[in-house]
């Protein structure tokens, strides 16, 4: 199994970026225990700034990964693009976000990308990205 992680803007500066929100700990800390828990699934790793890129990845590996984990960032609330994209693939994409969207300013409650994806987590911190790891890997959710 081939899962691929994409994370937006300004996700390269978990750790040191609004920690009250999005925690202390790097997404390269979290990606090191996601490998070590799941030693059987081949978990690959993108993060751009630019929605382009993003756009790029999403179709570089929606035909031939079994999932993507995306959390577009800023781009989740106003890239018709991203979710054109998602659209544009076979692969399944499971929208993640660190914290509750829902209990933040109101553009961060409407997501574009949303009815693109299979599903989405939110709230749990850096453990969003393992809870969608498991929707995934479930053989028992019909995710394709």
């Amino acid at each position: 199994m081939k899962i691929q992680i994409i994370n937006g803007p300004n996700l390269n500066l978990l750790g040191v970026r609004e920690p009250e929100i999005y925690g202390f700990s790097s997404f390269e800390t979290c990606l090191e225990k996601l490998k070590s828990s799941y030693p059987e699934i081949e978990i690959a790793y993108y993060q751009s700034n630019i929605e382009g890129e993003i756009i790029n990845k999403i179709h570089e590996t929606g035909f031939s990964f079994d999932g993507i984990i995306l959390n577009a960032g800023a781009y989740t609330h106003t890239s018709l693009a991203i979710h054109d994209a998602i659209k544009s693939v076979n692969t399944p994409v499971i929208e993640v976000h660190i914290s509750n969207v829902y209990s933040r300013e109101e553009i961060r409650r409407q997501s574009l990308i949303a009815g693109a994806c299979k599903g989405m987590i939110a709230g749990f911190g850096l453990d969003s990205y393992r809870l969608a790891v498991e929707a995934i890997n479930c053989s028992s959710l019909q995710i394709s």
